[in-house]
């Protein structure tokens, strides 16, 4: 069988450091309604004001940590997908960027093209969000309808749980943990809170209380992107043996005014130093390739914060990346999946 194709999905990159192909990224990024939540009027005055410095500053940072061979968040999806095809015998192993290139709409045109039957759609998001999971399913959708593709299409639903990703963050983390350390800090990437009212389905539970996230259940807890980030550092405190007062969760990569969801990441990285933490590890569980926001906002700016506030030593502990645990665990969780999109 060969007509059953894989479509890893991630986010997407500029398509070099020039401020013009960050501006032009930024754009598509932020005109998303799944990213920022606005009318489109009021976006797109916000992201126009966003577009008049942001640019040349994201250019500088993405400077500092771009590879000779590309994005980093995209030479790493590609490694992926190749080390995916070894355990995908069905058909091809493609990948889509839901900004930039390659898009999914090329990607699926390319498979439709190639006599694909069948797709599984595999969103690179642990944990469910609007502005990840359902902007890159909306966009697939919209695809398939603009272009008629009589595609059959399944859809890997957030992983956040599912013990072979977490096997596999486990063995990622061992070796660094095993070097010692002070505390683990888990930072996932923030979302504004009103995107956690927005998708609970009862409109009474996310942020109502200290511990919402572990009550949640059901249909809250499959929405509730917060509530995940908690049962994915829970499930993998446990597999690394670790102690409740050996780790804590926090959420970096704020933008705007708006009231994002705490802990944040800065005020915790302070807040460690002070306490006497000489040596932390921070892993980002949210993002399965390390990228500018691993890279460069935790590795190179979370370092600086870190240690000028008293601590010794940060250490950034890898994302998943290309791992043969990973890929082999990716390729399972896809092979599961069973939702049409």
């Amino acid at each position: 069988m060969t007509d059953h194709a894989l479509l890893l999905v991630n986010l997407g990159s500029p398509a070099s450091t020039s401020a013009e192909d960050v501006r032009a990224y930024l754009d598509q990024f932020l005109m998303d309604p799944y990213v920022v939540d606005l009318p489109w009027p009021l976006r797109r005055l916000l992201v126009s004001l966003i577009l008049i410095k942001r640019p040349a500053q994201s250019a500088h940072a993405y400077a500092s940590i771009w590879w000779p061979e590309g994005s980093p968040l995209i030479v790493i999806s590609r490694q992926l997908q190749d080390a995916v095809r070894e355990y995908w015998p069905h058909g091809p192993v493609a990948l889509a960027m839901r900004y930039g290139q390659p898009s999914i709409e090329s990607e699926l045109l390319s498979l439709a093209k190639q006599g694909v039957k069948r797709v599984t759609l595999a969103p690179l998001y642990p944990q469910f969000a609007d502005s990840t999971t359902t902007t890159a399913i909306e966009e697939a959708r919209r695809v398939l309808r603009a272009h008629d593709l009589k595609l059959q299409v399944n859809l890997v639903e957030p992983f956040y749980d599912q013990p072979d990703y977490l096997d596999a963050l486990a063995a990622s983390a061992k070796p660094y943990l095993d070097q010692g350390f002070d505390h683990l800090l888990m930072s996932y990437h923030g979302l504004p809170e009103r995107h956690l009212h927005k998708t609970d389905p009862t409109g009474s539970h996310c942020l109502k209380g200290a511990d919402c996230c572990q009550r949640a259940q059901g249909q809250i807890l499959a929405n509730c992107y917060r509530a995940q980030c908690y049962k994915t550092s829970e499930g993998f405190a446990k597999r690394a043996g670790l102690r409740p007062d050996q780790w804590s969760v926090s959420f970096q990569s704020r933008l705007g005014r708006a009231k994002w969801i705490e802990p944040y990441t800065e005020t915790r990285l302070d807040e460690l130093a002070k306490r006497g933490v000489k040596k932390l590890l921070v892993m980002c569980p949210a993002f399965v390739a390390d990228c500018i926001e691993t890279l460069e906002e935790i590795g190179d700016r979370g370092r600086e914060q870190f240690i000028a506030a008293g601590g010794q030593e940060l250490v950034l502990v890898p994302c998943l990346n290309a791992q043969p645990q990973w890929a082999s665990a990716l390729a399972a969780i896809s092979a599961r999946a069973s939702r049409l999109l």
